[in-house]
Protein backbone atom coordinates (compact mmCIF):
# COMPACT_ATOMS: atom_id res chain seq x y z
CA UNK A 1 0.00 0.00 0.00
CA UNK A 2 1.12 3.76 -0.56
CA UNK A 3 0.73 6.73 1.23
CA UNK A 4 2.46 10.19 1.47
CA UNK A 5 4.95 11.31 4.09
CA UNK A 6 6.24 14.41 4.61
CA UNK A 7 10.23 13.96 5.57
CA UNK A 8 11.93 17.11 6.82
CA UNK A 9 9.47 19.38 4.43
CA UNK A 10 9.53 17.11 1.23
CA UNK A 11 6.46 15.12 0.31
CA UNK A 12 7.43 11.63 -0.52
CA UNK A 13 5.15 8.56 -1.77
CA UNK A 14 6.54 5.50 0.39
CA UNK A 15 5.16 2.28 1.12
CA UNK A 16 3.36 1.27 4.18
CA UNK A 17 1.39 -1.77 5.97
CA UNK A 18 -2.03 -1.04 7.35
CA UNK A 19 -1.95 -2.85 10.68
CA UNK A 20 -4.19 -4.66 12.12
CA UNK A 21 -7.83 -3.58 12.38
CA UNK A 22 -9.54 -2.56 16.15
CA UNK A 23 -12.81 -3.42 17.51
CA UNK A 24 -13.66 0.31 17.68
CA UNK A 25 -11.98 1.11 13.90
CA UNK A 26 -13.24 1.23 10.06
CA UNK A 27 -10.42 -0.25 7.47
CA UNK A 28 -11.58 1.66 3.84
CA UNK A 29 -10.02 1.72 0.51
CA UNK A 30 -9.58 5.61 -0.24
CA UNK A 31 -11.20 7.26 -3.34
CA UNK A 32 -10.58 10.80 -2.63
CA UNK A 33 -8.34 12.56 -0.06
CA UNK A 34 -9.01 16.82 0.01
CA UNK A 35 -6.19 18.44 0.88
CA UNK A 36 -6.05 21.25 2.64
CA UNK A 37 -3.11 23.82 1.60
CA UNK A 38 -2.73 25.78 4.42
CA UNK A 39 -2.36 22.93 7.32
CA UNK A 40 -0.22 21.16 5.04
CA UNK A 41 2.01 23.92 3.14
CA UNK A 42 2.30 24.74 6.99
CA UNK A 43 4.55 21.09 7.15
CA UNK A 44 6.31 21.39 4.25
CA UNK A 45 7.48 24.72 5.49
CA UNK A 46 9.12 22.28 8.66
CA UNK A 47 12.31 21.30 7.57
CA UNK A 48 12.84 18.80 10.50
CA UNK A 49 10.47 15.32 11.54
CA UNK A 50 7.94 13.42 9.90
CA UNK A 51 4.46 13.87 9.30
CA UNK A 52 1.50 11.85 7.67
CA UNK A 53 -0.71 14.72 5.65
CA UNK A 54 -4.26 14.86 5.45
CA UNK A 55 -7.37 14.46 7.25
CA UNK A 56 -10.28 14.61 5.27
CA UNK A 57 -11.45 11.97 2.52
CA UNK A 58 -13.95 9.31 1.25
CA UNK A 59 -13.71 5.65 0.41
CA UNK A 60 -15.44 2.85 0.15
CA UNK A 61 -15.78 0.26 3.54
CA UNK A 62 -13.51 -2.72 3.13
CA UNK A 63 -14.23 -4.12 7.11
CA UNK A 64 -15.16 -3.14 10.05
CA UNK A 65 -13.99 -4.12 14.01
CA UNK A 66 -16.80 -6.43 15.70
CA UNK A 67 -17.82 -2.55 17.73
CA UNK A 68 -18.57 -0.48 14.56
CA UNK A 69 -22.93 -1.21 14.20
CA UNK A 70 -23.17 2.21 11.47
CA UNK A 71 -21.30 1.00 8.48
CA UNK A 72 -20.96 -2.25 6.51
CA UNK A 73 -18.64 -3.58 4.05
CA UNK A 74 -19.26 -2.26 0.31
CA UNK A 75 -20.67 1.11 2.01
CA UNK A 76 -18.73 4.27 1.14
CA UNK A 77 -18.30 6.44 4.41
CA UNK A 78 -16.54 10.02 4.57
CA UNK A 79 -13.58 10.20 7.03
CA UNK A 80 -12.36 12.81 9.04
CA UNK A 81 -9.33 13.82 11.30
CA UNK A 82 -7.27 10.98 10.21
CA UNK A 83 -4.04 10.67 8.08
CA UNK A 84 -5.95 10.39 4.73
CA UNK A 85 -3.28 10.74 1.80
CA UNK A 86 -3.27 6.84 1.64
CA UNK A 87 -4.75 3.67 -0.42
CA UNK A 88 -5.98 2.64 2.68
CA UNK A 89 -7.52 4.36 5.49
CA UNK A 90 -7.67 2.88 9.53
CA UNK A 91 -9.88 4.90 10.90
CA UNK A 92 -11.38 5.38 14.27
CA UNK A 93 -15.65 4.61 14.17
CA UNK A 94 -16.71 8.65 15.47
CA UNK A 95 -14.83 9.40 12.58
CA UNK A 96 -16.86 7.97 9.82
CA UNK A 97 -20.16 8.70 8.48
CA UNK A 98 -22.03 6.97 5.29
CA UNK A 99 -22.04 8.14 1.97
CA UNK A 100 -25.37 7.85 0.22
CA UNK A 101 -25.20 6.82 -3.00
CA UNK A 102 -27.17 10.18 -4.07
CA UNK A 103 -23.82 12.39 -2.63
CA UNK A 104 -20.94 12.87 -5.36
CA UNK A 105 -18.09 11.27 -3.44
CA UNK A 106 -15.61 14.11 -4.45
CA UNK A 107 -17.74 16.56 -2.61
CA UNK A 108 -17.63 13.71 0.66
CA UNK A 109 -14.11 14.09 0.14
CA UNK A 110 -14.08 17.70 1.87
CA UNK A 111 -15.97 16.68 4.66
CA UNK A 112 -13.20 17.39 7.62
CA UNK A 113 -13.11 20.71 6.21
CA UNK A 114 -17.11 21.07 6.25
CA UNK A 115 -17.13 19.20 9.61
CA UNK A 116 -14.43 22.17 10.99
CA UNK A 117 -16.90 24.85 9.31
CA UNK A 118 -20.04 23.70 10.63
CA UNK A 119 -18.49 23.63 13.93
CA UNK A 120 -17.40 27.50 13.72
CA UNK A 121 -20.49 28.28 13.28
CA UNK A 122 -21.99 26.24 15.85
CA UNK A 123 -19.58 28.34 17.86
CA UNK A 124 -21.01 31.41 16.53
CA UNK A 125 -24.53 30.68 18.43
CA UNK A 126 -26.45 32.46 15.41
CA UNK A 127 -30.05 32.33 15.57
CA UNK A 128 -32.41 32.27 12.70
CA UNK A 129 -32.40 35.92 10.80
CA UNK A 130 -29.10 36.68 12.30
CA UNK A 131 -26.41 38.38 9.94
CA UNK A 132 -22.87 36.85 9.54
CA UNK A 133 -20.08 38.38 8.15
CA UNK A 134 -17.24 35.54 6.41
CA UNK A 135 -13.83 37.71 6.58
CA UNK A 136 -11.82 34.95 4.19
CA UNK A 137 -12.72 33.17 1.48
CA UNK A 138 -10.68 30.08 1.10
CA UNK A 139 -12.10 26.89 0.86
CA UNK A 140 -13.22 26.78 4.68
CA UNK A 141 -14.20 30.46 4.48
CA UNK A 142 -16.16 29.47 1.48
CA UNK A 143 -17.81 26.41 3.59
CA UNK A 144 -18.67 28.34 6.78
CA UNK A 145 -20.84 30.97 4.48
CA UNK A 146 -22.55 27.82 2.76
CA UNK A 147 -23.36 26.37 6.09
CA UNK A 148 -24.30 29.80 7.23
CA UNK A 149 -26.57 30.16 4.32
CA UNK A 150 -28.78 27.26 4.29
CA UNK A 151 -29.45 27.97 7.64
CA UNK A 152 -30.75 31.07 6.59
CA UNK A 153 -28.89 33.71 8.08
CA UNK A 154 -28.26 36.62 6.26
CA UNK A 155 -24.13 36.54 5.21
CA UNK A 156 -22.22 39.02 4.47
CA UNK A 157 -18.50 37.91 2.74
CA UNK A 158 -15.03 40.04 2.12
CA UNK A 159 -11.97 38.55 0.27
CA UNK A 160 -9.90 40.82 -1.93
CA UNK A 161 -9.38 38.09 -4.50
CA UNK A 162 -11.90 38.04 -7.44
CA UNK A 163 -12.08 33.91 -8.10
CA UNK A 164 -13.12 33.66 -4.51
CA UNK A 165 -15.13 36.24 -4.57
CA UNK A 166 -17.04 34.92 -7.97
CA UNK A 167 -16.70 30.93 -6.60
CA UNK A 168 -19.14 32.42 -3.50
CA UNK A 169 -21.41 34.42 -5.08
CA UNK A 170 -21.97 31.03 -7.76
CA UNK A 171 -22.75 28.65 -5.17
CA UNK A 172 -24.91 31.99 -3.11
CA UNK A 173 -27.00 34.35 -5.26
CA UNK A 174 -28.41 36.67 -2.43
CA UNK A 175 -25.45 37.06 -0.06
CA UNK A 176 -23.62 40.13 -0.19
CA UNK A 177 -19.71 39.59 -1.42
CA UNK A 178 -17.44 42.16 -1.02
CA UNK A 179 -14.24 43.11 -2.75
CA UNK A 180 -13.05 46.45 -0.38
CA UNK A 181 -13.60 48.01 2.73
CA UNK A 182 -15.80 50.73 1.69
CA UNK A 183 -17.92 48.67 -0.34
CA UNK A 184 -18.36 46.45 2.72
CA UNK A 185 -19.13 49.57 5.02
CA UNK A 186 -21.94 50.06 2.14
CA UNK A 187 -23.24 46.67 2.88
CA UNK A 188 -23.31 46.71 6.54
CA UNK A 189 -25.23 49.95 6.32
CA UNK A 190 -27.69 48.38 4.12
CA UNK A 191 -28.19 44.63 5.25
CA UNK A 192 -27.97 44.92 9.21
CA UNK A 193 -30.00 46.17 11.57
CA UNK A 194 -30.36 49.95 11.56
CA UNK A 195 -26.74 49.58 9.63
CA UNK A 196 -25.23 48.52 13.35
CA UNK A 197 -23.01 45.89 12.00
CA UNK A 198 -23.43 42.46 11.93
CA UNK A 199 -24.02 40.10 14.93
CA UNK A 200 -21.36 37.93 14.04
CA UNK A 201 -17.77 37.60 12.45
CA UNK A 202 -16.08 34.60 11.63
CA UNK A 203 -12.37 34.80 10.88
CA UNK A 204 -11.71 32.68 7.86
CA UNK A 205 -8.29 34.34 6.77
CA UNK A 206 -5.08 32.75 7.05
CA UNK A 207 -1.99 34.53 7.62
CA UNK A 208 -1.07 37.43 10.05
CA UNK A 209 -2.84 40.37 9.69
CA UNK A 210 -2.69 42.77 13.27
CA UNK A 211 -4.98 44.92 12.26
CA UNK A 212 -7.95 42.36 11.04
CA UNK A 213 -9.39 41.97 14.74
CA UNK A 214 -9.76 45.12 15.20
CA UNK A 215 -10.95 45.62 11.57
CA UNK A 216 -13.84 43.22 12.87
CA UNK A 217 -15.08 44.87 16.22
CA UNK A 218 -16.00 47.59 14.41
CA UNK A 219 -17.90 45.59 11.84
CA UNK A 220 -20.00 44.42 14.84
CA UNK A 221 -23.15 45.44 16.60
CA UNK A 222 -23.05 46.59 20.24
CA UNK A 223 -22.23 42.89 22.61
CA UNK A 224 -21.17 40.74 18.97
CA UNK A 225 -19.16 37.84 19.01
CA UNK A 226 -16.35 37.00 17.05
CA UNK A 227 -15.30 33.51 15.92
CA UNK A 228 -11.74 32.86 15.55
CA UNK A 229 -11.48 30.02 13.12
CA UNK A 230 -8.22 30.42 10.90
CA UNK A 231 -6.46 33.34 12.27
CA UNK A 232 -3.39 32.89 13.90
CA UNK A 233 -2.07 34.52 17.51
CA UNK A 234 -4.70 37.50 16.95
CA UNK A 235 -4.15 41.03 18.33
CA UNK A 236 -6.48 43.27 19.66
CA UNK A 237 -6.90 47.70 20.93
CA UNK A 238 -8.54 46.89 24.74
CA UNK A 239 -10.27 50.24 24.31
CA UNK A 240 -12.48 48.44 21.14
CA UNK A 241 -12.68 45.58 22.51
CA UNK A 242 -14.37 47.41 25.71
CA UNK A 243 -16.36 49.72 24.08
CA UNK A 244 -18.66 46.95 22.18
CA UNK A 245 -18.64 44.15 24.96
CA UNK A 246 -17.51 41.72 22.08
CA UNK A 247 -17.42 38.30 22.60
CA UNK A 248 -14.11 36.68 20.92
CA UNK A 249 -14.62 32.76 20.85
CA UNK A 250 -12.34 30.41 19.54
CA UNK A 251 -13.20 27.39 16.89
CA UNK A 252 -11.39 24.31 18.09
CA UNK A 253 -11.40 21.54 14.60
CA UNK A 254 -14.45 19.80 14.24
CA UNK A 255 -16.45 19.94 17.46
CA UNK A 256 -16.72 18.09 21.19
CA UNK A 257 -14.18 14.85 20.72
CA UNK A 258 -11.63 16.34 18.90
CA UNK A 259 -8.33 15.35 20.65
CA UNK A 260 -10.11 13.20 23.19
CA UNK A 261 -8.54 9.86 22.97
CA UNK A 262 -11.06 8.29 24.77
CA UNK A 263 -13.92 9.51 22.34
CA UNK A 264 -11.91 9.19 19.64
CA UNK A 265 -9.70 5.80 20.08
CA UNK A 266 -11.71 4.00 22.52
CA UNK A 267 -14.95 4.54 20.96
CA UNK A 268 -16.93 6.09 24.03
CA UNK A 269 -19.87 8.51 22.89
CA UNK A 270 -20.52 11.39 24.69
CA UNK A 271 -24.47 10.98 25.92
CA UNK A 272 -26.68 13.29 23.94
CA UNK A 273 -28.36 15.15 26.20
CA UNK A 274 -25.11 16.62 27.70
CA UNK A 275 -23.30 16.85 24.26
CA UNK A 276 -25.84 17.50 21.24
CA UNK A 277 -23.15 18.26 18.32
CA UNK A 278 -19.64 15.72 18.93
CA UNK A 279 -17.25 16.05 15.73
CA UNK A 280 -19.00 12.77 14.53
CA UNK A 281 -22.69 14.54 14.49
CA UNK A 282 -21.34 17.37 12.59
CA UNK A 283 -19.38 15.25 10.30
CA UNK A 284 -22.90 13.08 9.39
CA UNK A 285 -24.58 16.33 9.57
CA UNK A 286 -22.25 17.53 6.72
CA UNK A 287 -22.96 14.60 4.91
CA UNK A 288 -26.73 15.38 4.93
CA UNK A 289 -26.25 18.98 3.65
CA UNK A 290 -24.84 17.38 0.60
CA UNK A 291 -27.50 14.87 0.10
CA UNK A 292 -29.94 17.66 0.69
CA UNK A 293 -28.38 19.93 -1.60
CA UNK A 294 -28.46 22.58 0.72
CA UNK A 295 -24.90 23.26 -0.15
CA UNK A 296 -22.17 22.68 -3.11
CA UNK A 297 -18.76 21.78 -3.37
CA UNK A 298 -18.16 21.14 -6.55
CA UNK A 299 -17.91 24.68 -8.25
CA UNK A 300 -14.79 24.81 -5.91
CA UNK A 301 -12.89 21.79 -6.85
CA UNK A 302 -9.79 23.84 -8.64
CA UNK A 303 -7.44 20.68 -9.35
CA UNK A 304 -7.42 16.85 -9.36
CA UNK A 305 -4.31 14.75 -8.63
CA UNK A 306 -2.97 11.26 -8.82
CA UNK A 307 -0.73 10.38 -5.37
CA UNK A 308 2.00 10.36 -7.67
CA UNK A 309 1.50 14.04 -8.09
CA UNK A 310 1.95 14.74 -4.37
CA UNK A 311 4.54 17.13 -5.16
CA UNK A 312 3.72 19.20 -7.95
CA UNK A 313 0.02 19.11 -5.97
CA UNK A 314 1.79 21.08 -3.24
CA UNK A 315 3.65 23.48 -5.43
CA UNK A 316 0.83 24.51 -7.12
CA UNK A 317 -0.62 25.51 -4.30
CA UNK A 318 2.44 27.07 -2.81
CA UNK A 319 2.35 29.45 -6.37
CA UNK A 320 -0.97 30.00 -6.66
CA UNK A 321 -2.19 29.53 -3.15
CA UNK A 322 -5.18 32.26 -3.70
CA UNK A 323 -6.65 30.61 -6.68
CA UNK A 324 -6.98 27.09 -5.68
CA UNK A 325 -9.70 26.48 -3.83
CA UNK A 326 -10.70 22.64 -3.58
CA UNK A 327 -7.89 20.24 -3.99
CA UNK A 328 -8.79 16.95 -4.62
CA UNK A 329 -6.07 13.52 -4.53
CA UNK A 330 -7.89 10.99 -6.87
CA UNK A 331 -6.41 7.70 -5.08
CA UNK A 332 -8.79 5.05 -5.65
Amino acid sequence: MRRVAVRDGVPIVEDFEPGELGDYEVRIRTEYSAISPGTELMHLRNKAGFVLPGYSGVGIVEAIGSAVEHLQPGQRAAVYGVPTHSEIIIAPKHLTVPVPNSVDPREAAFAGLGTIAIHALRQADAHFGESLLIVGLGILGQLVAQVGYAASSIVLATDKLETRRRAANQCMPTAYVASSDQMLAEQLKKHTERGEGVDCVLLCAGGRNDTLLDQSIGWLRDRGRIVIVGVPNPTFNRNALFSKEVDIRISRAGGPGRYDEIYEQSGVDYPLGYVRWTEGRNLAAYIRLLQEQRITVNPMITSEWSLSEIGEAYRRCSEVSGNELGVLLKIG
